[in-house]
C-alpha cells in the first residue's frame, strides 16, 4: 500500500512543471527525496520504479505459488508411497486426494487412512458396487471412478454436500470420524483411522516446507 501511495504521489509530482513547483524537499517521502536529489524525475524514472515494484510482488506470488505445488507434490508422494509399500490398489490416487482435502479444508491424510481402515487400500473394495474403497453409503453406492469417489466422499464428510452436512458440517478430524462409523458400531474407529493417519505423515508437513524453504 505504501509503494502504491509512493507512485501515486511521484506520478504527480512529475506532471507538475518542475519550475513552478514549491513544495519544500523536507515534505517529500524519503524515497521521492532521494529520487529527487540524485537525478531529474522523468517518466521513465517513475516506470522503472513500477515495473520494480509489480516484479517484487510476482516474485513473492510466484514463490507462494511453488511452495504450494511443492507441498502438495509431497503430501501426495507420502501417501502413495504408503500405499505402494503395502501393495495396495490405490497407489496414484495420492494427489487428487490431497487436492481434494485442500478444496474442503481437511487434514490431508484423513481420506487416505479412512480408505486403509474400510478396505486396505483398495485391497477389499466393496463387490457389490462400483469403486467403492472407502465403504461409504455401506457399500450401497455406484462411484463412476476412484477420483469420483474420492470427490465425493471429501465433499461429504468436509460438510459441503447438502444431503449429508448435518452429519459432518463443523466438525473436527475426531467427530468427523464418530460420525463416519458411530462408536456404537466400532468402538475405537476414530482412533484406528487416526493412528493410520499418523504412519502416512506428520499433519504439520506444509509448516516444515515452508521453515526449510
Amino acid at each position: 500500500m505504501q509503494n502504491k501511495k509512493l507512485i501515486r504521489f511521484v506520478e504527480s509530482f512529475v506532471l507538475m512543471p518542475l519550475a513552478t513547483m514549491s513544495l519544500p524537499f523536507g515534505g517529500l517521502p524519503t524515497a521521492a527525496l532521494d529520487l529527487a536529489k540524485t537525478s531529474e524525475i522523468t517518466p521513465q524514472a517513475v516506470l522503472s520504479q513500477k515495473l520494480n515494484i509489480e516484479a517484487s510482488k510476482t516474485d513473492a506470488s510466484n514463490q507462494a505459488d511453488e511452495l504450494e505445488a511443492l507441498t502438495v507434490t509431497a503430501k501426495a508422494a507420502a501417501i502413495d508411497d504408503y500405499f505402494r509399500s503395502k501393495g495396495m490398489p490405490l497407489a496414484g490416487t495420492g494427489r487428487k486426494m490431497v487436492e481434494e482435502a485442500n478444496k474442503y479444508g481437511l487434514d490431508w491424510r484423513l481420506l487416505p487412512a479412512i480408505a486403509v481402515r474400510e478396505s486396505t487400500g483398495g485391497k477389499f473394495a466393496c463387490k457389490s458396487v462400483t469403486n467403492s474403497f472407502f465403504g461409504y453409503g455401506s457399500c450401497k453406492i455406484n462411484f463412476k471412478s476412484k477420483d469420483h469417489a474420492i470427490e465425493v466422499v471429501a465433499q461429504s464428510i468436509s460438510g459441503n454436500k447438502p444431503s449429508t452436512a448435518h452429519h459432518y458440517a463443523g466438525k473436527s478430524t475426531i467427530e468427523i470420524l464418530e460420525a463416519y462409523n458411530p462408536r456404537t458400531v466400532v468402538a475405537h474407529y476414530p482412533e484406528q483411522v487416526m493412528k493410520i493417519m499418523d504412519t502416512i505423515g506428520d499433519k504439520e508437513m506444509g509448516s516444515v516446507l515452508v521453515m526449510a524453504n
